[in-house]
């Protein structure tokens, strides 16, 4: 089969010419415009997930040979998980070559988080069966960049930091309430507010309730933690 122009287009973002292309076809298929004769990427995610987990232990561990697994599984987590995956596929237009039913289209589908980090994930896998895995890693790598080497030493989930920064200190774990919702419903804002125990509070605004919440942990932590 023959590429569209858009995804030539995105053939050149990632830096890999697919040999098979009806593998990237398949990749950028959402579940919404899926049919018998047209799959969708669901089992490309799946395998996705997993090339992408090997080459980021590989790296972190090659990146820093004497770091401890407690070190190194929060890196790993803070480098594959689904928000991580979303920033990079933004970051190469992936949402413009997504091949989407009409209804997902209208509800902003090409911007939805959850979306773009299986898609990249159905992409990654894609490669890997094109051209085998040290391709599919040399595509990680780049697209990936220098988030490797700037992930944070101690990349914790700030929700389960501040949790346990509370429990350390015998207080209830966080509360989390959503204070507002603003925007269009294909592309809603929420403002979360986190509060301890204690009084402490901050708030965040994002696209999602989930990243809302970790930004707010994130907030409160910080200034606790600088606090003499």
């Amino acid at each position: 089969m023959r590429l569209s122009a858009d995804l030539k287009a995105f053939e050149g973002r990632i830096g890999h010419g697919f040999q098979s292309p009806e593998l990237l076809q398949r990749a950028v298929t959402h579940a919404s415009i899926s049919s018998p004769t047209r799959p969708d990427n669901q089992r490309l995610e799946f395998l996705g997930d997993r090339v992408l987990g090997l080459v980021m232990a590989e790296a972190l561990l090659s990146a820093d040979p004497g770091a401890t697994e407690g070190q190194l599984a929060p890196r790993f987590n803070a480098l594959v998980r689904k928000e991580t995956c979303a920033d990079v596929a933004r970051g190469i237009g992936l949402g413009d070559a997504l091949k989407l039913g009409r209804s997902e289209m209208l509800s902003g589908g090409r911007r939805k988080e959850a979306l773009l980090g299986d898609a990249l994930e159905a992409v990654i896998a894609a490669v890997y069966l094109d051209a085998g895995f040290e391709a599919a890693k040399a595509v990680i790598l780049r697209l990936w960049g220098g988030r490797i080497g700037a992930v944070d030493a101690d990349a914790r989930d700030a929700k389960t930091a501040l949790q346990e920064w509370a429990q350390a200190r015998g207080m209830a774990p966080p509360t989390y309430t959503e204070a507002g919702r603003t925007g269009p419903d294909h592309q809603p804002l929420f403002t979360v507010e986190v509060t301890l125990e204690n009084g402490e509070a901050e708030a965040a605004q994002a696209g999602s309730k989930r990243i809302a919440e970790q930004q707010a942990a994130k907030a409160l932590l910080t200034r606790l933690e600088a606090a003499p």
